[in-house]
């Protein structure tokens, strides 16, 4: 068997790599699908994603799309362009998790948390 960090580094490539292709057609990153999605759930991207780094290129993005307006909301037709992507996403992470039940998905996320916060208290 091997160690869960290669698991773990070859499950994050595979999950990139995969997302990205199901968004590549419409020019779209992991980070646009991300503020896109953080938006429309009213939280706020500087807090939410601060783990990714700073963003403002990627919202400037949406924005001259014409999918995020002056206040960081989504227009109309970023709402349209959510919609459709939150279904392609919807698809890449059931193919992602097919096979896998809810109890074995939540038991390995939970351990992956406690993992990670094993080490944060180093």
């Amino acid at each position: 068997m091997k160690p869960v960090g290669f698991w773990f580094a070859h499950l994050h490539r595979a999950l990139e790599s995969s997302l990205e292709q199901a968004l590549a057609a419409e020019a779209l990153t992991r980070r646009h699908w991300q503020v896109l999605n953080t938006i429309d759930s009213g939280a706020s991207v500087d807090e939410a994603l601060s783990p990714f780094g700073d963003l403002r290129e990627t919202v400037a993005d949406l924005h001259a799309r014409g999918w995020v307006d002056t206040e960081g909301a989504l227009t109309e037709v970023g709402r349209e362009a959510h919609q459709r992507l939150k279904a392609k996403v919807g698809e890449f992470r059931s193919r992602a998790t097919e096979g896998i039940g809810d109890d074995d998905y939540r038991t390995t996320v939970g351990v992956l948390e406690r993992m990670a916060a094993n080490l944060a208290r180093e």
